[in-house]
């Protein structure tokens, strides 16, 4: 019954042309190119730097681990700070993104996986922004798959509004460097993440290693690893999506892992879910830093 209803709930799959997607897209693809005429230091910084930001802070450890899986907790300011960050990237409002991926966890490489290669490689890296569902979800998905996401009033704003911290983040680029600033810092730094992110979505589930034996596609992918800081080891994610912890060997370079650990050092995060190899049972299993711990979003 509860596998019926969710397939129920699953999306629609949509070949309608999303023009909103499209120009956005293309102007922002035409500006990455056209940053490179700008170059500068400051400019090649602001765009590392932003990259980490937007990528690592906000996809990485805010979106995903904490605000989609609930791998760890952090202090409400904390958890939205990391949020807005996320906003930065511009890959949707927090709530339409954990729909999303948690549509995807629910489906993986099944009917109704939004983003699956099943589908077509250019459909799962591309195709399903331009055409499909990508971040449009009406409310009854979103209420089937982020009901505790709604309920905060922060995130409802936030997912309305999500555009507007990078607008202002623009204008203070475009003051204090120029133009080569801000178009290194938002155009070429957001067409480099977005890439980044869908080759989550489409290469992670063609290319790479299997450690474990999940009933779909996913790959361990080192060069995306590095590329979205830790978000490539996505075999290991699938066989334990509620796990902060991505890279499980210590070759499984994963930095979004690695800020977290530094929030808990500093006392910000707790009840951190991570995967680890008991020898007794010789295999991995999931533990937390909290004995008493919600489990992240069901299907998740």
């Amino acid at each position: 019954m509860k596998n019926e209803t969710q397939a129920e709930l699953a999306p629609k799959r949509k070949r309608n042309i999303n023009w909103g997607h499209c120009i956005f897209l293309t102007i922002f693809h035409i500006g990455a190119v056209g940053a490179l005429f700008f170059w500068s230091w400051p400019a090649v910084i602001s765009c590392v730097l932003m990259y980490w930001v937007a990528g690592s802070l906000g996809i990485g450890m805010g979106y995903h681990r904490l605000l989609t899986h609930r791998g760890y907790k952090v202090p409400k300011p904390v958890e939205y700070f990391l949020i807005m960050c996320g906003s930065l990237a511009l890959q949707g409002g927090p709530i339409q993104w954990a729909t999303t991926h948690r549509i995807h966890h629910a489906h993986t490489d099944r009917k109704g996986d939004p983003h699956t290669p099943r589908d077509g490689r250019w459909w799962s890296h591309m195709g399903w922004i331009l055409t499909g569902t990508a971040q449009m979800h009406d409310k009854a998905t979103i209420a089937h798959y982020a009901p505790d996401l709604v309920k905060d009033r922060f995130y409802v704003w936030v997912d309305r509004l999500y555009v507007l911290p990078i607008i202002v983040l623009a204008l203070v680029f475009f003051w204090l460097g120029g133009w080569g600033v801000m178009m290194w810092g938002i155009f070429l730094r957001v067409t480099l993440g977005l890439q980044a992110t869908w080759l989550v979505n489409s290469a992670t589930h063609l290319w790479g290693k299997r450690r474990f034996e999940t009933d779909e596609d996913s790959r361990n992918n080192w060069w995306v690893a590095l590329l979205t800081f830790g978000e490539g080891w996505h075999n290991n994610h699938h066989a334990h999506p509620t796990s902060a912890r991505h890279g499980l060997k210590w070759y499984e370079i994963d930095f979004n892992w690695w800020g977290i650990r530094g929030l808990q050092f500093l006392g910000l995060a707790r009840a951190v879910k991570r995967v680890r190899f008991d020898r007794a049972v010789t295999m991995w299993q999931l533990v937390s830093g909290d004995r008493k711990t919600k489990g992240s979003y069901e299907g998740a």
